[in-house]
């Protein structure tokens, strides 16, 4: 118990200096750059926006339903870009010859902008939540994709040997060592696809379903609701660095788990 609280502490405690150290970059960027303060809001006004005007209180529940919305979103996208990924990266490391036929295709969705595809993702799912599985299942699935192949093929030869000797066939070393050695990678998949995902449903919120935190921020612009913008966007922030911190401890909790 006093380990996994000393871990805790150690990913939460980066994770307010990393906070802290965002908040001074951000002032002084506001300060470098001359932003008007009628555009560019600090930490300060985006507090007084959320917490003490007189409005405060319909501020934050239309800030925090929309983030609902695009933590809904992002959760579509996360979980149909890491389920590609996984069954992909297991077709992959079993059979080269998929690998060499579909990767360059995996390679595609990734190069071309999510902007030039999102006509074309709306024609054929419409704009609804199959549309923003879409989108978020792109942005997540090549860099996911990538980590985990790299992980399962990282299995000790000497130990796949091992099982070949005692008999085990391809998939009774893939089951038996591919897949526990890729545990590292498939954390390291997880942290760098949180992002990602909430990348994905806030265009995707923004180009076709018109909710949530994507589409809220370009209407706030529109009207010059300068608050709401940079409020949105320190919500959204701080959900990813709160997600990336939970993954990063229920990592530390398995690998402690593991070693006792």
């Amino acid at each position: 118990m006093g380990a996994a609280v000393r871990g805790a502490g150690r990913i939460f405690g980066g994770l307010a200096v990393s906070l802290l150290v965002v908040a001074g970059l951000w002032l002084g960027m506001l300060e470098v750059f001359g932003v008007s303060s009628y555009i560019g809001k600090g930490p300060l006004d985006v507090w007084r926006y959320l917490f003490l005007d007189s409005d405060a209180a319909e501020n934050r529940a239309l800030v925090m339903g929309q983030l609902g919305q695009t933590l809904l979103d992002a959760a579509m996208g996360f979980s149909a870009g890491m389920v590609a990924a996984v069954a992909g990266a297991c077709v992959f490391t079993l059979f080269r010859g998929v690998e060499q036929a579909l990767m360059p295709m995996a390679m595609l969705l990734r190069s071309v902008p999510l902007v030039a595809l999102a006509p074309v993702i709306i024609l054929v799912f419409g704009r609804q939540e199959a549309a923003v599985a879409a989108m978020g299942g792109i942005v997540v699935l090549f860099p996911a994709l990538v980590t985990i192949v790299a992980g399962l093929r990282s299995a000790s030869p000497a130990m796949l040997e091992v099982v070949h000797v005692y008999g085990g066939s391809r998939l009774d070393a893939f089951r038996k060592v591919a897949l526990p050695s890729c545990a590292p990678a498939f954390f390291t998949a997880l942290r760098v696809s949180i992002p990602g995902a909430l990348t994905g449903a806030l265009l995707a919120e923004w180009l076709a379903t018109g909710q949530g935190l994507g589409y809220g921020i370009v209407s706030a612009v529109s009207r010059a609701r300068y608050d709401h913008v940079w409020a949105g966007v320190v919500v959204v922030a701080l959900a990813s660095i709160v997600l990336y911190a939970l993954v990063s401890a229920l990592e530390s909790a398995l690998k402690r788990r593991a070693g006792s």
